[in-house]
């Protein structure tokens, strides 16, 4: 296991801040004019939210205090249209799959595993916001586009 606690508060901060966005975003998109984006939405939430609860309890067990959430977090701009939401919802993907992209790295064991299926699960969220697939999602260095 990290001798560390400071991966697993980074990965819950960003989860903290992932569950707002998106809390932000689905109130936003309308059930009825865009149903698929909604249902995406709506599960991106959800597993965020799981993601955010694992992780403090993760940290909990250790005999850290888990690192809250900020009181708020700023709100992209162009969140008006379906498109706008889309794009915000991609880039909130890209930068928690970067975040567990490091999380891997700077874990062992059991955390690193776990933290190997959260990155997958966000890489694969990125395709449903019309992300481009990535040999190694989260690297910069070795992404696939430039």
């Amino acid at each position: 296991m990290s001798t560390s606690d400071e991966p697993l508060q980074t990965a819950l901060a960003a989860e903290h801040a992932a569950v707002y966005l998106y809390a932000i975003l689905g109130g936003r998109t309308s059930r009825t004019t865009a149903p698929a984006l909604y249902a995406d939405l709506r599960r991106a939430y959800e597993s965020h939210r799981a993601s955010r609860d694992q992780l403090q309890s993760l940290i909990a067990d250790a005999g850290q205090q888990p690192v809250g959430p900020e009181p708020a977090y700023a709100t992209p701009h162009g969140i008006d249209a379906t498109e706008g939401i889309r794009r915000a919802a991609l880039a909130l993907e890209r930068s928690c799959v970067e975040t567990y992209a490091w999380l891997v790295s700077a874990t062992d064991d059991a955390q690193r595993s776990w933290a190997i299926n959260a990155l997958r699960s966000g890489a694969v969220r990125e395709l449903g916001f019309r992300g481009t697939p990535e040999t190694f999602p989260g690297i910069h260095e070795l992404a696939d586009h430039s």
